[in-house]
């Protein structure tokens, strides 16, 4: 199926779109305030950087899934990649500010509204990030990759985890396994990309679980469990995600 790109720089009336899917796509409790500081740099997605969100709707005009992200300098190693959601886009302020010239885009979010998964579409929104770099010149495509089926798995360390394979080779998990068959590759864990804290009873209302006793719990979205401390009153949820490269974006 073909689907028509429209950014938020068209058509600014897409952006409810962009938060609607934001809404159902995420985890209740990865909603909450960011405490590396993401929320600071959040609204200049929609202003400084509107070129590169985006929407994808289906021939019939329904937005089907959005995507985010934001050009930023990199020299190519691994070690000057982002730590977080929150470096990723200020650095990407910083950048636009100083005037110094982007040399890679990052994606920031992949939103498939739920009833269109399993259909293709979010590899369509990877094409679509390729071809937001491909139009600005950008040579270079990086994704801070959340695996969905981590989730699963939360007892596993990442760096285990990435290395689960099928017998075809590829991934185990489906969301690394659209971005290998896109010419993707592994560079590296971000073992924290957003840090989400609260109190016990945030977190019971953000989960709809309880916490009855310190220590660490499974929650259902969560891919590492979460830190629960009863005596400081205080809950800490650190996510990891998983860099990845897309080679041979055009200039």
């Amino acid at each position: 199926m073909a689907f028509t790109l429209h950014t938020l720089a068209q058509r600014p009336e897409v952006e409810p779109h962009i938060d609607r899917l934001a809404e159902v796509c995420w985890p209740r409790f990865l909603r909450q305030h960011d405490d590396l500081g993401l929320g600071e740099h959040w609204p200049d997605l929609f202003t400084t950087f509107a070129d590169f969100q985006f929407v994808l709707r289906e021939p019939g005009g329904r937005v089907v899934a959005a995507g985010q992200s934001v050009p930023f300098v990199w020299d190519g190693t691994a070690a000057d990649l982002p730590e977080s959601l929150a470096d990723i886009v200020g650095r990407a302020r910083r950048d636009r500010k100083a005037g110094r010239t982007p040399t890679a885009l990052s994606a920031v979010a992949a939103l498939v509204d739920p009833f269109e998964r399993g259909k293709g579409v979010s590899a369509e929104v990877i094409r679509a990030m390729t071809a937001l770099a491909s139009v600005h010149r950008i040579g270079t495509l990086v994704a801070p990759v959340r695996p969905t089926l981590k989730a699963s798995y939360p007892l596993v360390d990442m760096e285990r985890y990435v290395r689960w394979r099928r017998d075809d080779g590829l991934s185990l998990d489906p969301w690394l396994r659209v971005h290998e068959r896109l010419g993707a590759g592994i560079v590296r864990i971000a073992p924290c990309t957003l840090r989400i804290t609260g109190t016990v009873q945030e977190w019971e209302e953000w989960t709809g679980m309880a916490f009855p006793d310190t220590g660490p719990y499974v929650v259902p979205g969560a891919l590492q469990p979460v830190q629960i401390d009863r005596e400081k009153d205080d809950g800490r949820y650190d996510d990891p995600n998983v860099w990845m490269l897309h080679k041979g974006v055009s200039r």
